[in-house]
């Protein structure tokens, strides 16, 4: 499954369904989310009943800010709507994978 890119206005409707909904916030110009993108894109390849997005927080401010983000890259976990897991900062390709696994 590809990774989609959301706008503010397709945030509620891609976090309320029953599958686990991982969203990268990002920015284009942080250079640690620029390196866990690929990571970010293969994990999205390997795990096909989960869903992944990302959020460019320059261009949905409002949601970062919802969602109280206030570093990057910063990977929340989503399930029937509700946050479920938070991971601020890099992070390795294993523990994103671990965390994905658990919350399905």
């Amino acid at each position: 499954m590809s990774v989609q890119e959301l706008s503010a206005s397709g945030f509620s409707s891609a976090i309320n369904g029953k599958e686990l909904v991982v969203i990268d916030f990002y920015a284009e110009w942080c250079m640690p989310c620029v390196m866990m993108g690929p990571i970010f894109e293969s994990l999205a390849e390997e795990n096909n009943d989960v869903k992944f997005a990302k959020i460019n927080i320059e261009e949905a401010n409002e949601i970062a800010q919802e969602n109280e983000v206030s570093s990057i890259p910063c990977f929340i976990f989503f399930k029937d709507g509700k946050e479920v897991h938070r991971i601020v900062g890099s992070t390795s390709e294993d523990e994103l994978n671990e965390k994905i696994k658990e919350f399905k």
